[in-house]
């Protein structure tokens, strides 16, 4: 749900912070207050194409963010922001979009950088925004089969049809791939073997290059290294003026000095361990320059070895390194890789025989399953377009008539035989599904996105949302969780063409739904507003401030801002929407609603 809303220099709102609450909420307010504009504001922040025309006169930028918390029984979007390793605190993150002069806007989730289609995505399944003809879920057929299987309880069935259809799509796809190398298996298998052969026999050892690099380069510089090492003992021990002579001498007479003065004693010791550390440095030395020995043989054996670990590595890893340790590591994963291969090869007809007797098999679950879930649908279809319809009637439309049509995929092949299968199945089924709606008697049934009015649309979606939340809209039998997607909708020009008894039913069945979700309602209608749990007021008004001009003018700014009332703010603006005023009559007829209709 949406707990706070933050907007700022976005179009005649300068700094807005607005604490929300759960339940049903209204926004009501004189013509042109500005309740379009917070509507946009939170559609700008739902995805919406960002224009700079939004952007508050004299700013650079506009920005709009909210405090949202994810239900944790909203599945897809707790997957949504895992799949992204966005993570909550305490199922509440922060969402962010700004949008500069220059075009240029950015969108943060958790602080993490997302695009406007990702934000979209996300945000679908927290919210619906309804009566604007945009960002409005019921208009996509797909979501016809998600409300009419989530109606009809049938939500698992149609999971456990997705799985086995993507499982026959892999075993197809396996099966297409055997079939296709058939041709070339012959010529494929020859080289693996030829390989597997040439690798095993090379006998390769990690880390080898490394170490034969090494010994190559000591071996080929070894004249280089021999005349060094000699310069070195003779320095450190050969030499009459060599380090370990000088340093005998040297302490022979500080032994001497120390005896005579006992200052010295410290240097004394001093240099005594620099007499053995030489000492030792060269009797290690000696040792290493005893081994030192030139052999052109091993030198040819290292460099022929070389050659051929070069020769392999360019031949079956001639790509960039796969991130193993060593390029030894790369050439024996393409062992492994061609010994696989050469297995699945060697065995193709028996690998074909099975995948076939397994796509037999799921096509027949498929197949059961699919003719099982569209007689439910068929079924559920036809008591979800009942109580739709008795939904609308009350809700302003007595004439409508809602259908859910369910009709089979079929194959559009004029070849196909007579006696053969023509349905098609997708990923969730084997039928097309599509809400349509006659708003007037005599009319033909037509498809929901042709509806013209964004006040019948969202009254659609409200009956929707109801019958999806209560059992064929009677309130007494509650189906709490059964609609466990999105979590807030919105509804503007839902009180179009509609008063008296109507929007008295409107305010009933929204006051219903806000039971388990949170609804904003925009309206003009006093018997909507007095069933709201929340009341936010939108106003405008003028605000003057001075310049920092040497004339010391004045400069006045039209700005919207938004109030939530207490309860007697809430009895003066149902008296204004009542007759425009608040006199005793006004309250009177307000306090009359209250008393019957109000909450608290």
């Amino acid at each position: 749900m949406l707990e706070e809303l933050s907007v700022r220099n976005f179009a005649l709102i300068d700094n807005l912070i607005l604490p929300l609450e759960k339940g049903f909420s209204v926004l009501s307010g004189e013509t042109g207050a500005g309740k379009s504009i917070i509507v946009g504001s939170l559609s700008f922040l739902l995805g919406s194409k960002a224009d700079t025309e939004v952007i508050r006169s004299g700013c650079e930028e506009a920005s709009v963010s909210a405090l949202v918390s994810v239900s944790e029984n909203n599945i897809e979007a707790k997957k949504w922001l895992s799949d992204r390793d966005i993570k909550t605190d305490d199922s509440t993150l922060v969402v962010r979009r700004n949008v500069k002069h220059k075009g240029r806007s950015s969108i943060y989730i958790q602080n993490v950088p997302v695009t406007r289609n990702e934000l979209a995505e996300f945000m679908d399944f927290l919210f619906d925004l309804h009566g604007q003809h945009s960002h409005e879920s019921l208009l996509r057929k797909e979501t016809h089969r998600i409300y009419l299987d989530r109606f009809s309880g049938l939500e698992d069935e149609a999971l456990a049809l997705n799985k086995v259809f993507i499982d026959l799509s892999e075993a197809k796809r396996k099966l297409s791939a055997l079939q296709n190398s058939e041709r070339d298996r012959e010529g494929r298998l020859d080289l693996l073997n030829y390989a597997v052969e040439e690798i095993t026999k090379a006998k390769i050892k990690s880390g080898e290059i490394k170490e034969l690099e090494a010994e190559t380069k000591l071996l080929s510089d070894f004249e280089k290294l021999s005349n060094h090492v000699n310069n070195a003992s003779l320095a450190l021990y050969e030499d009459d003026s060599s380090l370990l002579t000088l340093a005998k001498r040297s302490r022979a007479a500080m032994d001497s000095a120390a005896g005579i003065d006992p200052a010295l004693v410290t240097l004394q010791k001093r240099l005594d361990d620099l007499y053995y550390e030489a000492e030792d440095i060269s009797s290690e030395f000696r040792d290493y320059k005893d081994k030192l020995s030139y052999d052109p043989a091993r030198l040819e054996e290292v460099e022929e070895r070389l050659s051929l670990l070069y020769r392999l590595k360019k031949k079956y890893r001639p790509q960039e390194k796969s991130g193993t340790e060593s390029d030894e590591d790369d050439i024996l994963a393409y062992l492994k890789e061609a010994e696989a291969e050469i297995d699945v090869l060697s065995n193709t007809e028996e690998n074909q025989d099975k995948l076939k007797i397994e796509i037999k098999s799921l096509e027949k679950d498929l197949g059961s399953k699919a003719s099982l879930l569209s007689t439910k649908r068929t079924k559920g279809a036809e008591r979800l377009g009942k109580g739709i319809t008795q939904i609308l009637m009350q809700l302003g439309m007595p004439k409508a008539n809602f259908s859910v049509l369910v009709r089979r995929k079929t194959r559009d092949d004029s070849n196909t035989a007579a006696n053969e299968e023509k349905y098609i199945c997708g990923p969730w089924g084997i039928d097309d599904i599509e809400f349509m709606i006659s708003a007037n008697t005599g009319e033909p049934l037509k498809e929901l996105a042709r509806i013209a009015s964004g006040g019948e649309l969202s009254r659609v979606m409200l009956a929707i949302k109801t019958i999806l939340c209560t059992e064929a809209g009677d309130p007494g039998k509650s189906k709490a969780g059964m609609e466990s997607g999105t979590e807030t909708l919105v509804f503007d020009e839902i009180d179009t063409g509609i008063g008296g008894e109507v929007a008295l039913s409107v305010g009933e069945f929204l006051s219903r739904i806000g039971k388990g979700k949170q609804i904003f309602c925009v309206t003009h209608l006093a018997s909507i507003a007095v069933r709201a749990d929340n009341h936010l007021k939108v106003e405008k008004r003028v605000i003057s401030s001075s310049e920092n001009s040497a004339n010391g003018s004045t400069l006045e700014r039209t700005i919207t801002e938004v109030a939530l009332l207490n309860k007697e703010e809430k009895r003066q603006e149902i008296a204004r929407m009542l007759s425009g005023d608040s006199g005793s009559a006004a309250l009177a007829h307000a306090d009359e609603l209250l008393a019957k209709y109000g909450v608290g």
